[in-house]
This record gives structure tokens, C-alpha cells and sequence, in this order.
């Protein structure tokens, strides 16, 4: 049976796990940007026949190949950790979580792993459409590998395809297609892919500022920066538009995690978007959340007493009316599993209907305080303007480069490859900071209204966390250290002619 856990082994295991994940999320977007940027640049070789593009891909993708090496070796340590600090999570959606996690390490590692190898050896042993297949397929293939770890992650945002059985007391999946193809994990997909997008492209323009200020390579750089300035500039703006997509969904499914990333306590019609401190933008979070200037957005004290109406149109229960079903819903199952044990057929059948009717609420159960259901405003509140105000800025920064390319300028504006240089961590920033409020925001939530966090941890010595959290960190920072590196060598000693 599931039980909740000491508050210091839980935050300790959280932190192990932010870290590994916040870690491993350093190389991800970057690979996934990087082969996009990649394909088209062998896409004008094949298409040109010009060498000079050739040489300009091969640079890119050994830059592409430390990146990768690291990213992969950090992804199974995340899985890993799945089974060693958060067992109870695991065997209580062990049968939905894992299907779409099998899927990425059978079918999608091995399609990159097939291609890559194609792509980097393959330059004089196959034909240049079959090599150019190839790199699409890499990038294709690590996609598809970020597309079932967001399903899977989309799930426990928003469990749908599910049917929870209490003789085993996990749930199982009834519908692959309700998983996988959620709008929840369509719009999750879209969204974190194409923010990828863009910490590839200000990779590219602000390593190849580098050289224009070190007068090195400069058709080199100029070219790369105007392939990478107009990927970056579509997925900007693409970006946006499905981050909106991304709020509507978030506004109907976890409604407690908009209020936070907004610090709305009061809920209303015509909410405005706060810029910083008093400074509002009348109307705009209610058209976020509804995509109507003045559509109602609940406040965070709306939610906790459920006077309000859900956008199915039913009546919102109270965080007390929902705490006390999901307590029903507990003591149902005990009573189930014990006359069910017992062969009382008439008991078993009697109580598995009210675990039935209550079951929605399964989670509540584990929360005793009211106030826990609030995620940590401060730190979601400030991660989304962050990642908003970044995006806005991506948007006009790919705007400006493309701008001074236009005129033939850009070799003569020093200020802006400067800027350029230094807009590659602000990527990586804009990044973590969107994953910060996709998972503290639905704190105390493992699985959303299923099962908390407390409830999910294994049961394991807080000591034996502490140590593991210590040596992944100085792991992860040698390896950080090795990697950076390693791309700091290969760039200084530039594209091989």
C-alpha cells in the first residue's frame, strides 16, 4: 500500500532528481536545435554542390557529437533514478509510464544510434542524398525520442487513457492513443521542441560571433549566422504561438499551476498580465487562459474554496470536498482489498464502487493541509516572466541580426556580436526556467489529483540520498567541465578546410 514519507527524504529526492533532470536538460535542446540547423546546411550542400557548405556541416556536427555523448549518458541516469528514489510512482503507473519510455529506448535510440553513425562516417562510403537522409533521420530520431518523453511527462500532468485497478492498486492504461496523442503532450511537444529550436540557433549565431570578433573565418560565420538567424527567427515565432496553445490547456487541466505563474490569489473576467511589480496589461492573462479578453481565470483562493464554475461547466469542489473523497476513496480500497481477500464478493463488489466514484480524487487523500496544494508562487511566478519576456526578446534579437545581414553590416557591428556571444546562455536560461514552472507549478503533485509527491518517494535512508546527491553533483560537474571543454578546443581550432 502507498504511503506518504518524511519530509526530508521527499526534498532530498526531489532535489537529486531537479538536478539530474535540470542537467541532462542542458544538452537536449541543443541537440535537438543543432541537427535541425545541420540538416539544412547539408541540405544546401546537396542542393549547391558547393565544398564550403560541407565543411561548414562537418564543423557543426563534431560540435553535435560532444554535445550528444553527454546527453545521452545523463538520460539514463534520469530513468534510473525512476526505479531507485520514486518506487511507489513507479509501481502505481509502472504500466502507462513505462510503455511510452520503452518506445524512446527501443525504436527511437536506435534509430539515432543507426543514422549517426551513417552521418558521421559515412561522408565517403555512401552517396550525398543517402548521407543527407541520414542527417534528417538523426535529427528525426532524436525528436521522436523527446516526443514519448513528453508523453510520458504530459501524463502526469494530465492522466487520461487509464482505468486504476484495486486488486493490484495501479493503474493501467485502456487507451495507448488517449496517452500518446493528449493535448496535453501535443502541446507540451510542440512547445519544448521548438524553444530547442532556438537554444540551437543562438548556439550557432553566438559561436559564430566568436570568430567575426576574432576576424577569423568570416564567410564561415556570416553564412552560418544567416541559416541559423532565420531558423531562429520561424521557431521564435512558432514558439509563441504554441506557447498559447499551452496556456489554454494549462488554464482547463491545472488551473492552481496558471494562478501561481501569475500570483492571482482573486480570480475574475478581464484578469490582467502583470509586466513586473504594478505594471499590468489589462486583459491579457484571461484571453491566455480562455482566448477571450474577458473569459474568467480562477485565483488561487477561487480554487481552494471552488466558487467557480470549470470550463466543462460543472461546479468546482472545494480543496476540503475533494481532500474528504479522496479520503473515501482510501478507505474504500483498504476495505475492498481486505473483503476481497476474505472472498466477501458482496463487501468487495459494494466498496469497489465507491472507490470507483471516488477515485478522481485518489490523490487528495495523501494532503493534509489545505495550503499545500499551492505550489511555490515566487519561484513560478518569476520562472514564467522569464521565460516570457526571454522569448520576446529571442524574437526581436533573430530580428535585428537578419536586419544588419540584410544591409551588410553585421561584420561592422561589433555591439551585436557581443550581444550574440552572450544571448547563447540565455537560451539554456529561457529553457530551465519553462521546465521550472511545467513541474513546480503542479506541486504537491506527482501525477495531477492522483498522486502526491510524498506519496510517490521510495522508502529509503535520507542519508543514502544525501550521499548520491553529492557525488552526481561533482559527476555532473566534471563531466560539465570536460564537455565545455572539449567545445571550447574544437572551436578554437575552427572548421577544417
Amino acid at each position: 500500500m502507498i504511503e506518504t514519507i518524511e519530509a526530508s527524504l521527499i526534498d532530498w529526492s526531489r532535489a537529486q532528481f531537479a538536478m539530474t533532470a535540470m542537467y541532462h536538460w542542458l544538452f537536449v535542446p541543443l541537440t535537438l536545435g543543432l541537427a535541425m540547423v545541420i540538416g539544412i546546411m547539408e541540405s544546401l550542400y546537396v542542393y549547391t554542390g558547393k565544398e564550403f557548405w560541407k565543411t561548414t556541416v562537418k564543423f557543426w556536427m563534431k560540435l553535435f557529437g560532444i554535445n550528444f555523448a553527454i546527453g545521452v549518458a545523463t538520460g539514463l541516469i534520469l530513468e534510473f533514478e525512476f526505479g531507485t528514489n520514486w518506487s511507489n510512482y513507479s509501481w502505481f503507473v509502472g504500466d502507462i509510464f513505462g510503455a511510452p519510455l520503452a518506445i524512446e529506448g527501443i525504436f527511437a535510440f536506435f534509430m539515432e544510434a543507426t543514422f549517426i553513425a551513417i552521418m558521421f562516417f559515412g561522408w565517403n562510403k555512401v552517396s550525398k542524398r543517402w548521407h543527407l537522409a541520414s542527417t534528417w533521420l538523426t535529427g528525426f530520431g532524436a525528436t521522436f525520442s523527446a516526443w514519448w518523453i513528453l508523453v510520458a511527462n504530459a501524463w502526469m500532468q494530465y492522466p487520461v487513457g487509464m482505468k486504476f485497478n484495486p486488486e493490484t492498486v495501479r493503474n493501467e492504461m485502456d487507451s495507448f492513443l488517449e496517452v500518446a496523442l493528449s493535448p496535453v503532450a501535443v502541446t507540451k511537444f510542440m512547445h519544448t521542441v521548438l524553444s530547442s529550436w532556438i537554444v540551437g540557433a543562438l548556439f550557432v549565431v553566438g559561436i559564430s560571433c566568436w570568430y567575426l570578433l576574432k576576424k577569423r573565418n568570416v564567410d564561415f560565420a556570416k553564412a552560418s549566422i544567416r541559416v541559423a538567424a532565420i531558423f531562429g527567427l520561424v521557431a521564435s515565432l512558432i514558439t509563441a504561438v504554441s506557447g498559447d496553445s499551452s496556456g489554454v490547456q494549462i488554464a482547463k487541466s491545472q488551473p492552481m499551476k496558471l494562478a501561481a505563474a501569475e500570483g492571482l490569489y482573486e480570480g475574475g473576467t478581464g484578469v490582467p498580465f502583470t509586466i513586473v511589480g504594478d505594471l499590468k496589461v489589462p486583459k491579457v492573462l484571461s484571453f491566455l487562459a480562455t482566448h477571450d479578453f474577458n473569459g474568467y481565470v480562477p485565483g488561487i483562493n477561487n480554487i481552494l474554496r471552488g466558487d467557480y464554475t470549470t470550463p466543462k461547466g460543472e461546479k468546482a469542489l472545494s480543496a476540503k470536498e475533494k481532500i474528504e473523497k479522496g479520503k473515501i476513496a482510501i478507505a474504500a480500497l483498504d476495505t475492498f482489498r481486505i473483503a476481497n481477500k476474505a472472498g466477501d464478493k458482496a463487501v468487495a463488489e459494494k466498496y469497489e464502487k465507491v472507490l470507483e466514484n471516488n477515485v478522481k480524487y485518489f490523490g487528495y487523500g495523501f494532503i493534509k493541509n489545505e495550503a499545500d496544494l499551492v505550489p511555490p508562487i515566487d519561484i513560478v511566478f518569476w520562472s514564467f516572466r522569464v521565460m516570457v519576456y526571454l522569448g520576446a526578446y529571442f524574437i526581436l534579437f533573430f530580428i535585428v541580426v537578419l536586419w544588419y545581414l540584410y544591409k551588410d553590416t553585421f561584420t561592422k557591428r561589433k555591439w551585436l556580436q557581443i550581444i550574440g556571444l552572450w544571448s547563447i546562455p540565455l537560451g539554456y536560461i529561457a529553457s530551465q526556467a519553462g521546465w521550472v514552472v511545467a513541474e513546480v507549478g503542479r506541486q504537491p503533485w506527482a501525477i495531477q489529483d492522483l498522486l502526491p509527491v510524498g506519496a510517490s518517494v521510495s522508502r529509503l535512508q535520507t542519508s543514502s540520498v544525501q550521499i548520491t546527491f553529492y557525488i552526481f553533483l561533482i559527476i555532473f560537474a566534471i563531466l560539465l567541465i570536460a564537455e565545455i571543454g572539449i567545445l571550447v578546443k574544437a572551436i578554437k581550432k575552427g572548421p577544417e578546410h
